[in-house]
């Protein structure tokens, strides 16, 4: 019998002698694209706290459980450049957001109209005002964490997955013909998370996450009455469950990626804690939530490495922005409103400014997901209370009774998030066409809306 050593040895010298094969090392994998990114964090808990009044649901705290942080993704596709800015606050109200996109803006060389600012909407946490020193210290510590991560950007791929929660509940329930305030586990909910990791191959740990989910940030809350040990209300700063959440992922990793939390149609969707009408949370609750959600997002950053998931990725990632400042219908007169859309390769991220209700994210994603991967963002670049949907106004209850907009104002938000999809998705012809009069529209729109933006934030 001969034994064949020449097969044998040549597939050695083949291995040692091609990149590919020799570059393999376990736990690495090759990132090629053109999408460059940054990222940081930055603790934004007030220095002072003994005394302080949470908004959202108002109460005197005497110390802080778990810091307040802001978070800053910064991209860039080698044409375009764009941020993202998440933050454990209430809102990102109109005064913020000119105040953070021009601070950053100043820092990095990011266009303002291209900043995204948006807010978990926790509800234990400081308010936001320009002139005090908070307000002043939170801009900065924004701008210089929007510094840093544009000073240490890399190239990235993109992974993505979704997974669920289990702690979210619809809090609408129509009785005799009105919508009164209960928890309502056969109502409309979104119990979907959507996690991006951006990736740049020197390792399983991702260099950023990106999680979206939609709730309430408000198990620490008001008291029920009926209920200990917080009759009363949680006396504590906290970033509520996005805080644990983010906490956690970043501990798995070792602390050694940073994740940021977008919230998303939560208008009309709470906790679920059983009260009169509903409990503030304990130790117990918040340990459920925070884990419940970072288990959902680390069973997907896991599985999104997996060679079969590493194939589906894009290597080709454009940055395309657009939005538009517009009045809505409203109860008293219209009400000012920017919308933006925001699409990082085959991820389209559509904003409103306020709170809407979980239907807003099943209506644009019905409209939208055959052409893009949608990601709808509520709390963003600007506030202007809850925003219901018209056929709420129809039995009434807590949000459509609260809210600014008349009925009218859902068929405008649709339509012009829509428009703004078009323009950036870019599979409509006059959004690609290489005609040189719609190329010359197409550089002059841009311009007027970049330039738009800044006079809106020097004002």
């Amino acid at each position: 019998m001969k034994t064949r050593f020449f097969p044998i040895i040549a597939l050695v010298l083949f291995s040692l002698s091609n990149p590919v094969f020799g570059q393999v090392v376990d736990g690495t994998f090759p990132v090629q694209s053109n999408l460059k990114a940054g990222v940081a964090k930055v603790d934004i808990t007030p220095e002072i706290i003994e005394g302080m009044e949470t908004v959202g649901h108002r109460r005197v705290v005497t110390g802080v459980r778990d810091p307040l942080r802001a978070g800053v993704l910064v991209l860039d596709d080698g044409e375009t450049k764009a941020a993202i800015v998440t933050t454990d606050l209430i809102n990102a109200c109109d005064d913020m957001v000119k105040l953070v996109r021009e601070k950053i803006e100043a820092e990095t060389g990011i266009p303002a109209a291209n900043i995204m600012v948006t807010a978990s909407h926790n509800h234990s946490g400081p308010k936001f005002t320009p002139l005090s020193k908070y307000g002043r210290e939170l801009v900065q510590k924004i701008g210089s964490a929007a510094k840093e991560a544009a000073g240490n950007m890399k190239m990235v791929t993109i992974g993505y997955g979704e997974d669920k929660i289990g702690f979210g509940i619809n809090r609408r329930k129509v009785i005799d013909g009105r919508a009164v305030v209960n928890l309502n586990p056969d109502g409309p909910n979104d119990p979907r998370v959507k996690v991006l990791r951006f990736d740049d191959g020197e390792s399983l740990t991702p260099m950023a996450v990106m999680m979206h989910a939609v709730c309430h940030p408000c198990f620490f809350t008001w008291g029920d009455k009926g209920t200990h040990p917080y009759p009363n209300g949680y006396p504590k700063v906290t970033a509520d469950f996005p805080g644990d959440a983010q906490t956690f992922v970043e501990m798995v990793y070792g602390d050694k990626t940073n994740a940021l939390f977008l919230q998303g149609c939560a208008g009309d969707i709470r906790p679920n804690l059983p009260g009169y009408p509903y409990r503030c949370a304990d130790e117990a609750d918040i340990q459920w939530a925070g884990r419940d959600l970072g288990c959902a997002v680390t069973r997907a950053l896991a599985h999104g490495v997996t060679r079969e998931k590493l194939k589906e990725r894009e290597t080709f990632y454009p940055i395309r922005v657009a939005n538009k400042v517009l009045e809505l219908p409203g109860k008293e007169g219209p009400v000012k409103a920017e919308l933006m859309a925001m699409k990082i390769g085959p991820f389209l991220f559509l904003t409103m400014p306020g709170e809407p209700m979980v239907e807003y994210g099943f209506k644009l994603e019905q409209a939208i997901a055959d052409r893009a991967i949608p990601i709808i963002v509520g709390y963003a670049n600007g506030r202007i209370g809850y925003i219901a949907t018209k056929g709420s106004y129809e039995v009434g209850g807590y949000e459509p009774e609260m809210s600014l907009l008349a009925p009218e104002a859902e068929a405008v938000i649709l339509d012009e998030l829509g428009k703004l999809a078009d323009q950036v998705v870019g599979d409509v012809f006059k959004s690609f066409s290489k005609h040189q009069k719609d190329i010359d529209k197409r550089d002059a729109e841009e311009k007027a809306r970049i330039k738009k933006t800044k006079a809106g934030s020097s004002q």
